[in-house]
């Protein structure tokens, strides 16, 4: 999976900058012993910690695509009501980045084949992208 934004090193502390999108948005690798963790990071966003990078990316990708959710309040098993309004492509990647939750589970819930979660997917980092792009272009960062 593509990224138009650059990869970053910066090292912070304890903590590495993985990735900086727009409106202060990043994430942050973790180092620990057992390897990597990446947590998600948002202004007005309580965070959120993932085991690799590519569910944290999935994840910033929904946040932009549906302009901003806190998750604090909706539980353990919870979806924020904005994601669920937001259609079934959102709510596939959202359920992605899920610890434990694949294509073929996303597939079977929502009644579908795996391939078309995976085109969900792309459809949210494509809209993701060009909302990134749009904010750097105007210049609202």
């Amino acid at each position: 999976m593509s990224r138009t934004e650059p990869h970053t090193t910066e090292t912070t502390g304890e903590k590495r900058i993985h990735r900086e999108y727009v409106m202060g948005v990043r994430i942050v690798e973790l180092p620990d012993s057992d390897g990597s963790a990446y947590r998600f990071e948002a202004p007005e966003h309580d965070g959120i910690t993932f085991p690799d990078s590519e569910a944290a990316e999935l994840y910033a990708d929904v946040y932009f695509d549906v302009n901003a959710f806190e998750e604090a309040g909706t539980g353990e098993r919870g979806v924020p009501p904005v994601i669920i309004q937001a259609g079934r492509d959102t709510l596939a990647a959202y359920f992605l980045t899920r610890d434990g939750i694949d294509e073929q589970w996303v597939g079977s819930f929502m009644g579908v084949q795996p391939g078309k979660i995976l085109r969900y997917k792309s459809r949210v980092h494509d809209r993701s992208t060009n909302i990134r792009e749009r904010i750097k272009a105007e210049g609202l960062d």
